[in-house]
């Protein structure tokens, strides 16, 4: 995602994404972006559950290939296809697609970087770090941001659902990233972040 708190096929818990100004107001997207390794470098990437496109646009402006904004619903992709219009990125390819039940959608070793942004909070996060496995060309990274556990946090889904720096390594671990490659993050103050390589 980011954006995404989004819902895909109903199955990820507590999804509902608050009026975009207030979504932004959660995220240093350029720091973020830094940290997580997200530059000129990246050719092509994949934003999975890429909501209001509040990390899509940033990402398309700094890569130097394609990406794709994949989500489930339409008015988040529309969202994401007008701002690219209106900034004349051409380099921004939308995709309507329910991740959960029928994957991306990209071919297998298609981008260097896959984007999972506040999404794996969901009741099967494996589905999601496997598919991004698939895609991702060999040393690609997997970049994950989630809600840190506090409960003064402005947004976010209920402690109990938060994932874990931790548990996220782990299950990157069990879809078959690199175990060694992990770069855990602080990025408060609402956030953590890990980078896996495959």
């Amino acid at each position: 995602m980011v954006g995404a708190d989004v819902s895909a096929g109903g199955k990820i818990r507590e999804s509902g994404m608050p009026p975009e100004e207030v979504w932004r107001g959660f995220f240093d997207v350029e720091r973020i972006l830094d940290h997580m390794l997200l530059n000129s470098h990246v050719v092509d990437a994949a934003d999975f559950a890429c909501g209001y496109g509040t990390f899509t646009i940033p990402v398309a402006r700094r890569i130097s290939g394609v990406i794709y904004a994949v989500d489930i619903d339409p008015e988040m992709i529309h969202s994401v296809q007008e701002k690219s219009r209106s900034l004349g990125l051409i380099n921004v390819k939308p995709i309507i697609r329910d991740l959960l039940s029928s994957g991306s959608g990209l071919g297998d070793g298609s981008v260097d970087y896959v984007l999972l942004f506040n999404i794996l909070h969901m009741e099967e996060p494996l589905i999601l770090l496997r598919e991004a496995f698939r895609v991702l060309r060999h040393g690609g990274r997997v970049g994950i941001i989630h809600w840190i556990s506090d409960p003064s946090t402005p947004r976010g889904p209920p402690l109990t659902m938060r994932p874990t720096v931790e548990q996220c390594r782990d299950w990157c671990c069990i879809a078959g990233f690199d175990p060694c490659s992990g770069i855990s993050l602080d990025l408060r103050p609402y956030h953590f972040g890990l980078v896996m390589s495959k």
